[in-house]
């Protein structure tokens, strides 16, 4: 079932020009009536005009009004069945309610995530980096962690991938980068100044780029080729990045799994010479 629709809108709602924001916010405040209408009566109903409808949905990456409709329709009946609110973390509550608040949040991260995560973009994404001469890692504080987990499953798969978390590090890196290059730049706001200006430089030398940021148009995605998304709407402030940081770690174990099982063969090799490698190193310690 298609879904997403309404969690599209959410996450994209501060980027979006002022009459589809004005569409959007009329949308969100009004779903199950939505379904029901044409592209006309909802531009009436807003008070903006059918091309802003139109362009509202080519925003949020649809091809259409139709298929936002269809979304929201199928995030309206998975709302019937399962709870969709991020939990608050309570200070001082429970442990069980500790453990349970952040796990469901961790889960409805990637449930979320499942919603703008194209399929399209992810093959794509594992194809250019599967090919690549050489994979280049760009992440700046908490999005560091994530290019590092990866850039350490690239590795013991016998890919060529560096990993740079500050812009001097990852300028260097982009302006050394050819045509058969892939730049991942991964900013959860999109807005981190140090990947944009990164990315810009690896684009400018013919390298692919692919970013990963929260579902919105921002300037990170802007540079990309690829634009993988994520979303994680929790807005409590105790639960900062976890459930962001959660959503983009299975996105990363998405494309490793792919990339690795596009030459299967050659990544269980390496696996086991890997495996082996540690292993005789701890023995000699």
């Amino acid at each position: 079932m298609l879904k997403g629709g309404l969690i599209s809108i959410k996450e994209g709602l501060s980027t979006l020009k002022p009459t589809e924001r004005k569409a959007a916010e009329y949308i969100l405040s009004k779903p199950e009536q939505i379904v029901k209408y044409s592209v006309q009566r909802l531009a009436g109903e807003a008070g903006v005009s059918e091309a802003t409808i139109i362009r509202l949905s080519r925003s949020l990456n649809y091809k259409g009004f139709q298929e936002l409709k269809l979304r929201i329709a199928g995030d309206l009946v998975h709302s019937e069945q399962t709870p969709s609110t991020y939990q608050e973390i309570q200070v001082g509550g429970s442990t069980d309610s500790l453990i349970r608040s952040i796990s469901y949040n961790n889960m409805l991260s990637i449930e979320d995530t499942l919603s703008v995560l194209s399929d399209e973009e992810v093959e794509k994404a594992i194809r250019v980096m599967t090919s690549a001469r050489k994979i280049a890692l760009f992440g700046v504080g908490a999005s560091a962690v994530i290019a590092e987990d990866f850039r350490q499953k690239l590795s013991r798969i016998n890919r060529w991938c560096e990993a740079a978390f500050g812009f001097d590090g990852q300028a260097t890196l982009a302006a050394n980068m050819i045509e058969s290059d892939v730049a991942f730049g991964i900013s959860y706001s999109g807005e981190t100044r140090d990947i944009i200006d990164s990315l810009s430089i690896a684009k400018a030398n013919g390298a692919t780029v692919v970013s990963l940021t929260k579902f919105s148009n921002n300037p990170v995605s802007a540079q990309a080729d690829i634009h993988l998304f994520t979303s994680s709407l929790e807005q409590s402030i105790r639960s900062g990045a976890m459930a962001s940081r959660i959503a983009q770690l299975n996105v990363i174990d998405i494309l490793y799994v792919g990339i690795a099982g596009s030459h299967y063969e050659e990544s269980i090799d390496s696996l086991d010479r890997t495996r082996k490698a540690v292993r005789i190193s701890k023995s000699n310690v």
